[in-house]
């Protein structure tokens, strides 16, 4: 017991800075934001103090709770309270603390460590548990301020509605800026949406619509309210989360700067506070959604990777072979040698093709872990000619084997700047389902043909074609489907897998309706490529 007192009060004396500071700002909090108060000076329609409490209740637990009640008493005194009745603050100061201990408690034991509010799921939780434990202090509030004399009957009901307002919308839109800000991950991606250009755009139609909404309209701004979505959607559908954060804050300062000027009554500034708070409700969904829709992405990107590496163990294995092959034979060598005793020439050009081959396997590797990790191509400039027939030469055998006659035409004479690896994975999946597809198919003869031609004078035009009973009209449109059915080897994952190898690369993959199989790849030519146009070749249907 007695250590751990001492370790607490270590932990106290090492954060001594911290709360130091955070009392200070919540008092500065408090102050800027006080005015238009109702029904007893402490009830104001704008109280984002409490939000920065929450916050560090819920980082550090019950070693904030000390600092929280000290920065809210000092606040209850200094700026709600009057100096001939301090005493009569210290309950209803007391209560408040209390209350935002609790709250920060709940919030930090019902949602994940590290929430930084952008799915739907943590937002809505979060939401209720404010909505409902703000109503709960501003209940406990009221009631100590009636007992200490300080609000009248009369304003039981608009005091709980101002000040339920007040905490709601303070809290509601400057907590998740806080939970971002004291998050490590939070603050960078809230430094990358500050720092992108078009956060200025946003800001600067943020600016508009409040003078349109305020200066324009002047007391009426109720009417022109509606405007102020428009730079908040925006923000939350680029930018997500973050730029839905950044926006709120900026538009909820406007609006109360624009109230103060405007010196609307208490009456008017809360039933404006409901409609910002509705504002940011809506930016964080939006913002939510996106960040969601993000997040899904990345899982589908990581998953077709996943599925990649599969798909490349085959041509790893192909790549790999030569190399060890020839490895073993100039280790061999190299013994051979080295018991007759040589020591010149012989031996140093074996141990050369040595380190040669086994930098050839290394990188091999190195490419399958780079695309494996970030999907980013390894591009070298190859001719279309070796491209191909080094993708077609593992199915030759297979072909013959199958009684399946496979037809390569003649390549143009052109160069691409691709990553050779992932493109023979491209290459070998729509063979692998042009092999399926003939297997398939009753039609006879068994054909595959590949054929090639440059198109224009900025791309070439691969296309692969079976007999088999090729693509409907139906299949073609869930044909790049990841999760559709089919053979997991050139369907499915593969051609999705496939398509986006192709993307990477600044071109396109796609199949054709027709009565036999057709798919096609376009290809950017290496800059500079002056070899003129080819003819597309002459196709026989009846060889399919």
């Amino acid at each position: 017991m007695i250590r751990d007192l001492k370790a607490a009060a270590l932990d106290g004396l090492r954060f001594l800075p911290l709360f130091l500071g955070f009392i200070g700002l919540y008092y500065v909090l408090d102050k800027v934001s006080f005015g238009h108060p109702l029904f007893g000076p402490s009830i104001t329609p704008w109280n984002p103090a409490p939000a920065l409490g929450l916050v560090m209740v819920m980082r550090f637990g019950r070693m904030a709770w000390a600092p929280l009640a000290i920065a809210v008493l000092l606040a209850e005194i200094g700026v709600h309270g009057q100096l001939v009745s301090i005493w009569v603050h210290v309950v209803p100061g007391l209560v408040l603390a209390t209350g935002y201990a609790l709250l920060g408690e709940v919030l930090a034991r019902r949602l994940p460590r590290d929430a930084l509010l952008d799915d739907r799921r943590t937002l809505v939780a979060w939401l209720l548990r404010v909505g409902i434990g703000s109503l709960l202090i501003s209940l406990a509030y009221l009631l100590s301020l009636r007992a200490a004399g300080l609000l009248a009957p009369a304003g039981w009901w608009p005091g709980l509605k101002h000040f339920w307002v007040g905490d709601g919308v303070g809290i509601a839109v400057m907590m998740p800026l806080l939970l971002w800000l004291t998050s490590k991950r939070g603050r960078r991606r809230l430094q990358r949406t500050v720092l992108n250009r078009e956060s200025i755009g946003y800001v600067l139609l943020g600016v508009a619509t409040l003078w349109l909404a305020f200066g324009v309209g002047g007391h009426s701004g109720f009417k022109l309210f509606y405007l102020l979505f428009l730079p908040i959607v925006w923000a939350a559908g680029r930018q997500g989360m973050a730029g839905a954060i950044v926006c709120a804050a900026v538009l909820q300062i406007g609006v109360i700067v624009a109230m103060r000027v405007l010196q609307y009554s208490a009456v008017t500034v809360a039933e404006l506070q409901i409609l910002a708070m509705a504002m940011a409700v809506v930016g964080f969904f939006v913002g939510a959604v996106v960040n969601e829709q993000r997040r899904t992405t990345q899982d589908l990107r990581h998953s077709l990777r996943l599925a990649a590496a599969g798909e490349m163990a085959g041509a790893l294995a192909h790549e790999l072979h030569h190399p060890l092959t020839a490895l073993s034979a100039y280790a061999g060598a190299c013994e051979q040698l080295i018991e007759r005793g040589e020591t010149g020439e012989q031996l140093h050009a074996a141990v050369r093709c040595v380190q040669r081959e086994s930098a050839k396997a290394g990188d091999v590797v190195r490419r399958l872990q780079d695309f494996f990790r970030t999907g980013d191509p390894q591009p070298e400039v190859l001719g279309l000619a070796s491209l191909v027939e080094a993708a077609v030469a593992p199915y030759r055998l297979r072909a013959e084997q199958a009684g399946i006659r496979l037809r390569v035409a003649p390549m143009p004479d052109v160069s691409l700047m691709v990553d050779r690896l992932q493109m023979e994975v491209v290459l070998r999946s729509l063979l692998a389902n042009a092999f399926d597809s003939v297997a398939d198919s009753p039609r006879q003869p068994r054909r595959i043909w590949i054929a090639a031609w440059k198109d224009g004078s900025e791309q070439i035009c691969l296309r692969v074609e079976d007999s088999g009973s090729g693509l409907t009209s139906e299949r073609a449109t869930n044909l790049f489907d990841p999760l559709d059915g089919g053979s997991s080897v050139g369907r499915g994952f593969g051609l999705a897998i496939s398509r986006a190898i192709v993307a990477t690369h600044g071109g396109r993959l796609w199949g054709e309706v027709a009565n036999h199989g057709i798919f096609k790849i376009e290809l950017p030519v290496l800059p500079g490529d002056t070899a003129p146009p080819s003819t597309k070749p002459v196709f026989n249907e009846s060889d399919i």
